[in-house]
């Protein structure tokens, strides 16, 4: 069965990010990929310029409009703009969703570009991340969402991991990429463990979109396997993905990864 997968997110124009990047990674992976905008964004690979959320009940629209006429297998949440946004997604996948959620907490763009204002976090914690299978914040969502300094080391991680989990979601990856180091460390936490999967660090300016590119793989690979296998193909579509990040030739900045890697000869 080809899975259909859903995400909820804002775009990207030059497709690096965002919606586009998501529904490119559900196709590289073998899924039907359908998309939510929760806004419209105005960035490039130098960074985020401007974005326009748009109006939360339109927003619910959409997400009724999918749900009312096509199985849904996994849904992946990105972007949410602001808290009107976040609190009618959680209303409309609480009365919906029987499937996988994977929750990418953008929150802040590489650029430094707030993409989620302080008043919203809080409906994040306490609406959405309850409903969520997975959520995938980096270091400094992490320290955004607990509203404490975010970790600086790998032990750090650890002690960080059990304050996400309590927010409710039945797993936490919580990514290290900002650390130094010759391979990318991160956490997978759930089932009372923590399992520690570590990547050989790519070396590549051409690094835009990589969290939405592997919390989309992982909400790809969910509909068919364990939260562990689906986690570590991911962790691997994305390796791959930036090792071929430099045979494209998109902008003047950070540039995206390889979506078609595999594909594209």
């Amino acid at each position: 069965m080809i899975p259909n997968v859903l995400s909820i997110a804002g775009t990207d124009p030059t497709g690096g990010a965002g919606i586009q990047a998501d529904l490119k990674t559900f196709s590289a992976l073998g899924a039907y990929g359908m998309s939510v905008i929760t806004a419209v964004v105005s960035q490039n690979t130098q960074g985020v310029r401007s974005f326009v959320a748009l109006e939360p009940e339109f927003v619910a629209d959409q997400i009724e409009a999918v749900f009312d006429d096509v199985r849904v297998d996994a849904v992946k949440i990105g972007m949410i703009a602001n808290a009107a946004i976040a609190d009618a997604i959680a209303t409309r996948l609480e009365r919906h969703a029987n499937c996988p959620i994977v929750l990418d907490p953008v929150m802040v763009a590489t650029s430094g570009h707030r993409l989620l204002p302080p008043d919203a976090v809080s409906i994040v914690r306490e609406r959405l991340i309850p409903l969520c299978t997975l959520i995938t914040p980096n270091l400094l969502e992490a320290g955004d969402l607990l509203d404490s300094p975010h970790p600086t080391s790998i032990e750090e991680m650890h002690t960080t991991l059990e304050g996400l989990h309590q927010l409710g979601s039945s797993w936490v990856l919580l990514k290290g990429g900002h650390l130094d180091g010759q391979h990318s460390i991160d956490l997978l936490h759930g089932n009372g463990e923590t399992c520690t999967l570590a990547a050989p660090r790519v070396l590549t300016c051409n690094s835009h979109g990589t969290g939405c590119t592997l919390s989309a793989a992982i909400t790809a690979f969910l509909p068919s396997m364990d939260m562990m296998c689906a986690v570590k193909l991911a962790k691997n579509y994305l390796t791959h993905a930036l090792a071929a990040a430099d045979r494209l030739q998109i902008g003047t900045g950070h540039g995206p990864v390889h979506h078609f890697h595999a594909i594209w000869k």
